[in-house]
């Protein structure tokens, strides 16, 4: 006999009716919630990163991260170290930190601090991270040569530029164009036209950046004739200049002091119909007032329908070097009264237009605003402008003093300013001591001696100056050629 068949029917009944049932003692409560669906994930951390606009943001997202072991992820880590160290809002001291503290840090960090050590304000140390990058057997690539020139360039370290040289054609990157252009740039900068020339004529392919670089070397090393000439032969070639290239090369023009190159880039711009925006406005206005030509660059100027810092220092310099005082310190209030924040190179024009005018009073409070107004730390140039602009006014023992204040150590031109107001005044006692500084500087610099002789002759004192002249004679001194002693009232 078979077994009796469950009696599933009856079950489902049961659990039919004690479902009504359960229905109808419930059907005055609210509905069911919906059911709990987990929450979406957080946006990927190295994608907020890449959006931060402040450092207080980037640690909140920093911290994330720790929290989450996402920092051990190397290509999170990166976009963090790549905010510290590149942007504007950046620190590039808590990129380091960030890096020295990351496990095996991929060539993407590497490369990233090296192109923030190399555009700051301390560039070697883009040499030594590259060093320590060759020590522990990462490989370098392209991303990586570029950078390391630039630090060498900055440095002006034609020595280590030459050795990174050496690397490019280990790794086989010698016709890459952008190293290229790296190591022809570097050579250019440091005076070696010759290798930049054997480098620029082997490459295959010349682009317009090369072009540039070339162009602006041999123009930079006062040699015009032949920046024309390649400029020329770029443009016979069929390449095209921009913007960045015609500024470049009126820059260098304005170092140079090439006024009749400048004039004709300014022809071909003219011609072209190029459109003159704030770079190159900046630079014709520097080129101008750098070689002379004020009343040209005050035009060119006013006409500009935008103004950054630069383009205001490249005026206020040109008035300033050519005498124009005034006109310079009246430019500067009204660059104040516009809120154009000044920087270092603003002030070493406005000090250098108070010591051409003799403004002693007006000349102390600009220095002393530098730091308390704008927070900018005065450097040694400053001080060799307060130090000219002290002894103009005889105020040789406070200029002294100011000296033996700074924060830097003084050079040559520091304490050459004030042997030349001790001079113009006849302050034979603080001479002395400006000599001694001097010569430890220089043990062999036959200038100051004669200097000092003739002070003695000019008071009298023929003993000390048979003494100095016995002190040269035997010293076998000889003039150091480049440095000369000019009268402060000249």
């Amino acid at each position: 006999m078979f077994p009796p068949k469950p009696r599933l029917f009856k079950r489902h009944s049961s659990l039919y009716f004690l479902s009504a049932f359960y229905h109808t003692q419930t059907s005055d409560l609210p509905p069911p919630l919906p059911p709990i669906r987990p929450p979406k994930p957080p946006p990927h951390l190295s994608f907020l990163a890449d959006k931060c606009s402040s450092m207080n943001q980037l640690k909140q997202i920093h911290a994330q991260m720790i929290v989450s072991a996402r920092i051990h992820d190397n290509y999170a880590a990166s976009r963090i170290i790549s905010f510290c160290a590149l942007s504007d809002s950046g620190d590039l001291n808590y990129a380091l930190k960030l890096f020295n503290n990351t496990h095996d840090p991929n060539s993407f960090m590497w490369n990233t601090l090296i192109r923030a050590q190399a555009i700051s304000s301390n560039p070697s140390e883009a040499i030594l991270l590259y060093m320590k990058m060759r020590k522990l057997g990462v490989i370098p690539g392209k991303h990586t040569f570029p950078f390391v020139l630039k630090s060498c360039t900055n440095c002006y370290s034609l020595t280590s530029g030459k050795q990174i040289h050496t690397h490019v054609v280990q790794f086989g990157l010698d016709l890459d164009l952008y190293v290229v252009n790296g190591l022809i740039r570097c050579y250019g900068v440091c005076g070696n036209l010759n290798d930049a020339r054997r480098l620029f004529e082997e490459v295959p392919e010349r682009n317009l950046i090369i072009w540039t670089t070339i162009v602006s070397g041999y123009a930079q090393n006062f040699c015009s004739n032949e920046a024309l000439k390649l400029f020329y032969q770029m443009l016979a070639e069929g390449i095209e200049p921009n913007g960045a290239t015609l500024s470049s090369v009126l820059s260098a023009c304005a170092r140079s002091g090439s006024l009749e190159l400048g004039e004709q880039i300014h022809l071909y711009i003219e011609e072209k119909g190029i459109e003159v925006g704030l770079i190159l406005g900046t630079a014709l206005v520097d080129m101008y007032a750098k070689n002379g030509a004020i009343s040209v660059a005050r035009r060119l100027f006013d006409e500009m329908p935008e103004r950054n810092t630069a383009s205001w220092n490249a005026m206020i310099g040109g008035l300033a070097v050519h005498g124009y005082a005034v006109e310079a310190l009246e430019l500067f209030q009204e660059m104040e009264k516009e809120k154009v924040k000044p920087n270092d190179v603003t002030y070493v024009g406005v000090l250098s237009a108070c010591c051409h005018a003799g403004l002693l009073e007006v000349g102390r409070d600009i220095f002393l605003s530098m730091k308390r107004v704008y927070g900018i730390e005065p450097k040694i140039e400053h001080y060799g402008c307060m130090v000219d602009l002290l002894g103009r006014g005889g105020r040789l023992l406070e200029a002294e003093e100011l000296i033996n204040g700074m924060v830097w150590k003084a050079d040559i031109v520091v304490l050459g300013a004030l042997l030349g107001a001790c001079k113009n005044h006849g302050n034979i006692e603080i001479a002395e001591r400006v000599v001694k500084k001097m010569l430890h500087l220089e043990p062999h610099n036959h200038g100051v001696y004669v200097v000092l002789s003739n002070m003695y002759a000019e008071a009298g004192r023929w003993e000390d100056v048979l003494r100095l002249r016995n002190m040269m004679k035997d010293g076998g001194l000889k003039k150091i050629p480049g440095w000369s002693l000019v009268d402060g009232d000249s």
